[in-house]
């Protein structure tokens, strides 16, 4: 159960930002690591750190397409006075027991392909005949069209110095490096290196999953018709997206109508899936504020298996909030308000840290900067409360959009930070020097 019970606080005392973030993280817990194959761990964070066990590459090999040669026998090699080698076969990516090159010989060869004993550079086959004896060439024909071309003669127009496109074994690491480090999250990139060092699995802490659902009998689903009354539910597809962007495999679930037994059943039926659930609306003091009622339940730690409380922050917007566990395994669980705005901000304080904390990761926070405010006029701010306003930041400026309204979608739609204003702070005059949550 929440830490939050343990709080000496009356149902009207408000919550600051920070106690109320604290409470959260001091519940939640880094899900258990799982072994995955390497695709299906992408996005998560590892585990433990992972040591390369063959250098990379693994051998001497060729950066391009050419011949393997002798630094001597190319030296002072020019197109007036070319240097002619006897061409001793092919070297293939792949090929297990290259020919030798001698004195006077060369092997062409192909990129990738290992450098060959006695080689000691190549040079492109642009820098040759190709072993046709009519000049510089572009290219090297197909060995199914020319099989000739991996004996005979070639000639070489430029010399080569020693390790001239070689790339050298563990030029890109070396046999018991650091690969990876413990809590790095798995992009494309990170997993092409684990394939690169024979790593078909990894132990990870898996991605979380999170439900989304809102609440109101006023939602419909977008694409069907709006009656008198009704609003599309944008709620639920922003917080998924939300959870998405944070690293969660995030399931949206429809809109549920304002009836607690519903939406009790609906949150009992969500558990099997869920390593954290997070409602939207029904959390203030309205009459039809569902979600208090339909988890008033949940208060019976021994019969619900945890507690969700309902409190009020010292914040603007997102004032109301909820947060506890609910069923046999604790499933965490935040409430959110159901204005627009109110609900996102939320989410980016409170869901998106719980999220990354569940990953395992220590970097839980969006990141922060300072920046002066570019106004028209100072804004305005209630005492004793927190005040987030959207903003779009640009070169150490950040300028309000929108006003402070909590339903202003289109505004939000346009920012891409949080201007924080603090508690002891009633206005903040244009030019002032004010802290930044960035969001993108």
């Amino acid at each position: 159960m929440s830490s939050a019970a343990t709080r000496p606080a009356g149902p009207d005392d408000l919550w600051s930002v920070d106690e109320h973030l604290e409470d959260i993280l001091s519940t939640v817990r880094p899900l258990e690591p799982i072994e995955l194959q390497l695709l299906d761990a992408q996005g998560c964070v590892l585990v433990d750190d992972v040591t390369v066990p063959v250098s990379l590459p693994p051998f001497d090999n060729s950066s391009m397409d050419g011949y393997a040669v002798r630094v001597a026998d190319v030296a002072g090699a020019s197109e007036e006075f070319p240097a002619a080698l006897e061409v001793v076969g092919d070297v293939a990516a792949g090929a297990a027991d290259p020919v030798r090159v001698g004195p006077g010989q060369a092997a062409r060869i192909m990129t990738g392909a290992p450098l060959p004993p006695g080689a000691e550079a190549v040079v492109p086959v642009e820098w040759t005949d190709g072993g046709l004896g009519e000049g510089p060439v572009s290219g090297m024909r197909a060995r199914s069209l020319a099989p000739e071309g991996a004996e005979g003669h070639v000639h070489v127009y430029r010399p080569a110095g020693a390790r001239a496109h070689v790339r050298a074994r563990g030029s890109d690491v070396k046999a018991g490096d650091l690969a990876l480090e413990a809590g790095t999250i798995l992009g494309p990139p990170q997993i092409a290196l684990l394939a690169a060092i024979g790593r078909g699995t990894v132990r990870v802490r898996p991605r979380p999953r999170v439900v989304v659902l809102s609440t109101g009998s006023e939602l419909v689903q977008p694409g069907e018709d709006l009656a008198t009354g009704q609003i599309y539910d944008s709620n639920s597809f922003a917080l998924t997206a939300a959870a998405r962007d944070a690293g969660a495999i995030a399931y949206r679930v429809g809109a549920v109508a304002d009836d607690a037994e519903t939406l009790r059943s609906t949150i009992e039926d969500q558990l099997i899936r869920a390593d954290l659930l997070v409602t939207t609306g029904g959390v203030s003091v309205g009459a039809y504020d569902v979600v208090k009622e339909a988890l008033s339940y949940a208060g019976d730690a021994d019969e619900a298996g945890g507690g969700v409380e309902f409190r009020k922050l010292a914040m603007q917007p997102g004032k109301p909030q909820g947060f506890g566990s609910i069923g046999p395994d604790h499933t965490p669980l935040l409430a959110l308000p159901g204005n627009p705005v109110s609900s996102y901000v939320s989410f980016e304080l409170f869901v998106r840290p719980a999220i990354r904390a569940l990953m395992g990761l220590t970097d839980l926070h969006r990141p922060r900067v300072r920046a002066a405010l570019k106004a028209d006029a100072a804004l305005r701010s209630p005492r004793g409360r927190r005040q987030f306003l959207r903003g779009t930041y640009a070169e150490g400026e950040v300028t309000p959009v929108g006003g402070a309204g909590s339903h202003l979608v289109a505004a939000l739609a346009q920012a891409d930070a949080l201007i924080v204003v603090p508690e002891d702070v009633e206005s903040v005059a244009p030019g002032t020097e004010v802290e930044v949550v960035l969001l993108a």
